[in-house]
Parts: structure tokens; C-alpha cells; sequence
């Protein structure tokens, strides 16, 4: 994946749905939230277990097709496996981008989301490209 691509995906996405939040700070996907809120993205954290709580200052989904408004982004924190049913979910529920973390990896997924229009970005993490690319705000 292009550079180019990758920081027009990150300054031009506003609302970011972070599918596999967890409430651990140690976690990544925790982190990360935390990270993208403070670089002035809008995290909607989407996790069956922590369903109507809220993480972050942030309401809980417990999927994609509850989330009550547009999403540009699906950040994927689960596993490879898991990845094809978000895929699908993400489809559904009409992102531009599908965006599967580092070590999330399904090329299946990756070619099911591309062909529904999605711009797809695997085994990334945005906490990782967005300083990397100078798109850091201070």
C-alpha cells in the first residue's frame, strides 16, 4: 500500500468504528483508541462484551450495524479469522475503508471488501502511519 494512500485515508477520515475494543489499558486496541481521540477523530468503539458501557468517554456498540451513524473507517482489532464477518459487517454498514491492524491478516476479506468499493489497508496501524507520515497534530 502506497504511502499516498494510506495518509489521504487518514485526512479524510473522520469517524472511525474500532471493531474488538477492550476496556484494558494495556491492550492495543485500547491505546490506539485513545491515540485516534486525541488526534481529533471521532472512535466509536464496537465490542460485544462491553455493549452499552462506555470506554473513553465513548458509547459501546456491540456490532457494526448498531452504530447509529456514517462510519468512514473500520479499524480491525480481532483476529484474521474474524476478519471476513467484519468485512462483511463493514460492507453492510456502507465504510469506505477497511483497515486491519497490524497482524490481521485475510485476503479474503481484503478482496471482498475491495470489490464492494472499500479501500482496504492490512496489517497496519494507524497509531503507527500517522506520525510516520508527519500527519501527527501536536
Amino acid at each position: 500500500m502506497q504511502d499516498k494512500k494510506i495518509a489521504e485515508v487518514l485526512t479524510t477520515s473522520k469517524t472511525i468504528a474500532l471493531v474488538g475494543a477492550s476496556d484494558n489499558p494495556a491492550r492495543p486496541s485500547y491505546r490506539v483508541m485513545q491515540y485516534l481521540l486525541a488526534q481529533g477523530y471521532r472512535v466509536i468503539p464496537v465490542s460485544p462484551k462491553l455493549a452499552g458501557q462506555m470506554l473513553l468517554g465513548q458509547p459501546v456498540w456491540g456490532s457494526l450495524a448498531e452504530v447509529p451513524e456514517k462510519i468512514d473507517m473500520v479499524d480491525v482489532f480481532r483476529n484474521s479469522e474474524a476478519a471476513w464477518g467484519v468485512a462483511q459487517e463493514a460492507i453492510a454498514a456502507g465504510a469506505k475503508v477497511l483497515w486491519l491492524q497490524l497482524g490481521v491478516i485475510n485476503e479474503a476479506a481484503a478482496v471482498l471488501a475491495a470489490e464492494a468499493g472499500l479501500v482496504v489497508i492490512m496489517d497496519r496501524c494507524p497509531k503507527i502511519e500517522i506520525p510516520r507520515l508527519g500527519l501527527e497534530i501536536q
